[in-house]
Formats: structure tokens, sequence, C-alpha cells
């Protein structure tokens, strides 16, 4: 084969480049990692060789693969295998038949969690689950449910499981509601901040690394069904840096990662986010790892006295008066070391403050090209865009008004809710912006939703929040999931286009992006995902063309019943096993066997409202 015969060609495709000078194709050639030639199916022929594999598209839509530039993959694929995903399904009728099965299924100490991912407005019902709806879908198997940011949902067993009584204390900024007894009813509510809601969850058994890895590795998968094929991820409560990486650099070693990850370090220690920050600067650098694990930066958690909570359905929280001085020592330390950094910032009146800060350490130590961004700013005002453009930082905003956008309007008014976020004025302005989702525990990791919200401005419950002027044209959303994402990483030179010398990451679409209607966006999946020149992912038409779907680990998941995101196809299939064993003995033994052998064990308990991060878990 000659120095450059391609590794693989697609052909007879309608591919978006998202190359200004190249916008549309026929065809790719791809040679090792990278794009080897894009133009006609003629053009790209000529690269064939000998062992070239080439694949017909049959004049299906072709895109980069998408960037997430806000997702909670390292955390998430932890525990993915563990979670019962409302993400997409239409009715809590249909939610509530999911639990009731799992509940059966799941063997005891284990509980059933629905993590994130969903809102009331997206069921038919329009309505949340009631405590007594969960008691009778399971009496016996620990349940717990979040919803957002606000609360969780906890049956009788889980109260048990966790330990909560009429003694139980409400912790600082969270409230365990009680009846007229003052015993707990099962709804925690975050009242203003999510501690209780964390540290809750944290409570509940983990699986064993080798599942944690089969579990990280469905996630990659499901996002690769997705079209995703990077992401940014942001950190997150409870992810301890280098622990809790330990099982995605396995994986990376092992040469098993099917999504890219550029990842920012957390802070765990309220008032401890210096020393975090100055022993980590010790160990790593920005860059350190390969175009498919790589160290980003730090955030979103810089200090925790900057985490200003988005609780739509409480008023706006005051920051700390002493947030300034911590806030100025790390930002001071990160840019005199060179460190990227990325902040979580929802209200406008945090952003200010942060600016502040910001501004006073820029005249110590100039940042000068130093890659920073805010992460979310639904409420930024025209004021600080241009002083977040004046200082050269970026801004990566998620779909999390698709899921609260209800709750937004309820407290604030229509009005109001018109620019959260103002993406069209951050772009008019030249600032860079990036897309993604803050999944897994508010929004949905589903990018569809996302190109949906920025194309359509509703909300995943179909109201109306953003007049034209707010919303975007497809092309222009899918540059903000692709090139825009890019930049949040220092990577739009290697990624974000389908052009000669980027590397070789795209999707193959279930639907023409540019032709469906809005309503239709958030069906689309991808049919074939190529990452670094390898198929990742095929389904549909391209379904021998992929890798053969991995087993699920342990056999009673949820994913391995009902999959991730709702896809009717694939869960009609799965229901027809729902009452099936999945080992050689009947369910009533098949738990007992996992009460006696484990690993599936619960850790001791942690202390009511123990120190940690779980008061900003993101």
């Amino acid at each position: 084969m000659s120095s450059q015969s391609a590794d693989l060609i697609l052909h007879n495709g309608a591919i978006a480049t998202l190359d200004r000078a190249n916008p549309g194709a026929a065809a790719v050639a791809i040679r090792d990692d990278k794009i080897l030639v894009v133009g006609t199916d003629a053009e790209v022929m000529a690269a064939r060789g000998p062992s070239t594999q080439v694949i017909d598209l049959g004049g299906r839509r072709v895109i980069p693969g998408l960037n997430d530039s806000h997702l909670h993959l390292i955390r998430g694929g932890l525990n993915y295998n563990l979670e019962l995903r409302w993400d997409g399904v239409p009715s809590l009728a249909d939610a509530l038949r999911m639990l009731r099965e799992q509940a059966v299924r799941t063997p005891a100490p284990q509980w059933v969690r629905v993590v994130g991912g969903w809102s009331e407005f997206q069921f038919a019902e329009r309505r949340m689950p009631t405590l007594a709806e969960i008691n009778a879908a399971a009496p016996d198997t620990p349940v717990f449910i979040l919803h957002l940011y606000d609360r969780a949902l906890l049956n009788a067993a889980a109260l048990r499981s966790v330990g909560y009584s009429k003694d139980t204390p409400d912790p600082p900024g969270g409230e365990i509601q009680r009846d007229k007894q003052g015993n707990p009813t099962g709804a925690l509510i975050a009242r203003p901040n999510a501690m209780i809601l964390y540290s809750t969850l944290a409570k509940g058994p983990k699986l064993p690394a080798e599942y944690q890895a089969n579990s990280t590795r469905h996630f990659m998968r499901e996002l690769n069904r997705l079209g995703v094929t990077s992401v940014i991820d942001a950190g997150g409560g409870y992810q301890n840096y280098p622990d809790d990486y330990a099982i995605i650099e396995d994986l990376h070693r092992r040469g098993e990662m099917t999504v890219r990850v550029a990842y920012n370090l957390f802070t765990q220690k309220p008032k401890g986010e210096f020393d975090d920050f100055s022993k980590w600067i010790g160990m790593t650098k920005p860059g350190a790892g390969s175009d498919f694990y790589r160290m980003n930066g730090a955030g979103e958690m810089l200090v925790f006295s900057a985490a200003d909570f988005e609780d739509f359905l409480e008023p706006r929280p005051d920051l700390d008066p002493g947030m300034e001085g911590e806030l100025h020592r790390v930002v001071k330390l990160l840019a005199e070391h060179r460190w990227p950094f990325r902040l979580h910032a929802t209200f406008d009146e945090s952003i200010g403050r942060f600016l502040d800060v910001f501004e006073s350490v820029d005249r110590d130590v100039p940042f000068g090209g130093l890659r920073w961004f805010f992460d979310h700013a639904e409420t930024v005002t025209e004021r600080n865009l241009e002083r977040i453009k004046a200082l050269g930082g970026g801004i990566a905003v998620q779909h999390r008004m698709a899921f609260q956008g209800e709750y937004f309007v309820d407290r604030y008014g229509a009005k109001a809710a018109e620019h959260t976020p103002p993406v069209a004025k951050m772009l008019s302005m030249g600032i860079p912006v990036g897309a993604g989702t803050d999944a897994t525990r508010v929004a949905s990791f589903n990018p569809w939703v996302s190109l949906s919200w920025l194309v359509s401005g509703r909300t995943v419950g179909g109201l109306a929040l953003y007049p034209e002027a707010n919303r975007l044209d497809r092309s222009t959303a899918l540059r903000l999931y692709t090139q825009g994402s890019a930049w949040m990483s220092g990577e739009e030179a290697a990624k974000g286009a389908i052009a000669a010398g980027q590397l070789a990451d795209l999707a193959v679409l279930s639907a023409d992006y540019f032709a469906v209607p809005e309503h239709e966006i958030q069906g689309i999946q991808s049919v074939l995902t190529v990452v670094g020149g390898k198929v990742v992912f095929g389904g549909g038409p391209f379904g021998a063309v992929g890798p053969k779907p991995l087993p699920v680990t342990p056999d009673w998941s949820p994913i391995g019943f009902y999959g991730g995101y709702h896809d009717p196809a694939r869960r009609a299939s799965s229901a027809k096993l729902a009452h099936a064993p999945r080992c050689g003995h009947g369910m009533a033994v098949h738990s007992l066997l996992h009460k006696l052998v484990g690993p599936l064990r619960p850790k001791a308990p942690d202390p009511f409202w123990g120190e940690g991060c779980a008061c900003w878990a993101f």
C-alpha cells in the first residue's frame, strides 16, 4: 500500500465539513487517525488501496464528531450501569413501570437510582411521581430519585438504608421533609444548596472496579450512539484526583476509550482549595496526556465560596462575603503557572464579582492568552460580556434551561427568560462559545436535545423561551458543538471540522439534521460513529460494521434492560426480557446469591452531613 493509501473511505454521503474552505463534500478518506482527503467520490477514491475499507453511506448526512464542552463523563461513567435513566421517557406511567421492574431485579443491598437527566414537563402527565407511587412501585428495594438540583425522593426502604429518622438533624442549607409526627416523608429539599442530595446519594453501594470499567465503556458507547466523539470533563463532587481517575486512565492505557476526554480538576476541600491546586500543579500540567486523554486545567469548582447555586425554585443565594479573597488567591496561582481554568457561574450578580477578581489578578499577572471561561452564564448581562471579552475569556453554554425553563419563568417572568443565556449576543460580540449538556445529574447527555434547544428555543416540555433573535440557525448551533467546544480545550486546530489533517472523528446521522422539522432534531442518532479513524459504533444499516456490543455488568443493571437515553425500538426489545432471569437462577435465588457472595457490599455509612464537596456536587 502506498504512503497515501487510505485505511478507510466513506463515500456517497452528504458531508457537512464545517470547513469554510470546503463546506460540502461527498466522501472522505482516512489514514491512521487523521483525515487524508475530503472531496468528491472520484477525488477520494483515488486514495483507495488494496487494504482500504470502503463504506457506502447511501446519501446520508455526515457531520464532524460532536464535542460536549461540559459533561461529567469520568464520574458519570463510574455509576452509569447503576442508574435507571429516565432521560427522554415520554410518560410518568412508563417511568414508574421501569422503576417497578427494576426494583424486582435489583439485589440487596443495591439501590434503584434515577439520577438526573429528566424533567416532569417531559412526561405526558406533566407532573412528578408522588412518594406513594414510588413506595408502591418499590416496597422493599431502596429507591433514590434525583430531580434537578432541587430535591430527591426516597422510598421507605431507602430511608431505612441511609438511617434517616425522626432524630436526624437537617443539614445546613437542606431540609428533610417531615410529617406531622416529625418522621421523614422521603423528600429531601435543597434549600438553598445540594449538600443533602449528594451526601445522601454518596451513601449508596458502589460498583467494584471491574464493573466500573465496564460501566464507563457503556457510557462512552452510548455517547458514541448519539454522535459524541469528544468531551471536556468538568470534574465534580466526589471526583477526587488522582484516585477517582484510575478507571479512565486504565481504559486509556488499554486503548479502550471511544470518546476523547480533556479533563479539568475540581477542588474537593472547602477552605482547602489553594492547597488542592498547589498539590496538583506539582503533579501534572495542562496538555499532559494524549489526543484521547489529556489534562485541561482547573475547575469548574475553584473555591466553594464562589459556587452560585441554580435552583430556580428558590431565591438567588448571595455569595459569601469572603469569596473574593479566596478566589483571588487561587486564580493568581493558576495564572502564575499558566493553568487554564473554568468557573461555574449562573447569575450575573455572581459573574460581576468574579470578574472583579479576574481583573484584579490580570493587573498583577496578565492573563495574556490564557484560556479561561465561564460555565452556564444564564443571566449574564451585556456589560459583563464586554468584560469577559476584554479578558480574553469564553463561555460554555448548556441546555439546563431546557429542563428548568418553566421554573425560571415562574420566578422571574417570561421576559427575563428570553436571553438565558444570551447566546446570540455572545457570538455577535466575538466571544468564544462552546456547547454542551452539564450531564448527567441535571440535563440529559443527549446532544440532540441540546441542539434542538439552541435552534428552537424550547424546553423539553415545549415551552417557548426565546425570541428568534436569541435562537441559532442549525449550522451555527452545530459549530458551537464542534469547533466552539474545541476552543475550550485549545484543540480547535485538531478537531471540529472534516478537513485534511484534522483528527478523523465524525458521525453519520439517522436523519438529516439540516432538513428535518425542528421538533425531530432531538430524535436524531448516529448510525455510524468514527473516532480516530476507527468505527466505534454502528447501528441500523451499519450494524455489521461496528464493534459487537459489550456485555453489561452486573447482569441486573438497568442499562442492560433499558439502555441510556430513551429509544422506543430498543426498549420495546428490552421489555421482552424484563421478567427473565439474567443468570442461571430464578430472580429470588439470583438476589440471594448477590447478598452472599458480593462484592457489591456497601461502604461503611458516612457520618451525617460529613465534610467534603457534597454541597456543590454539580
